[in-house]
């Protein structure tokens, strides 16, 4: 359900449908239930995929990570 909020965001705010063909021919949605661990894996998987697919073409924003800017702390945990 959370990807299905993810596709709907950026449908939102890029004012056009994201195509996640894989997915819909699965024919599986996370209301059924009725199917198997097994193919709401896939369908999650193929979801992810094609989201994934979709930000990195149209979104070409990206994270600088600096070294220097994490804690020389780290939490243990006994």
């Amino acid at each position: 359900m959370l990807l299905l909020q993810v596709k709907k965001y950026y449908e939102t705010i890029d004012n056009e449908e994201i195509t996640t063909a894989k997915y819909d021919k699965l024919k599986i949605s996370p209301v059924h239930i009725h199917k198997n661990k097994i193919c709401h894996k896939e369908a999650i998987l193929a979801l992810g995929e094609e989201l994934v697919n979709y930000i990195h073409a149209n979104h070409s924003q990206t994270v600088e990570y600096s070294a220097g800017s994490a804690s020389e702390e780290v939490a243990v945990e006994n």
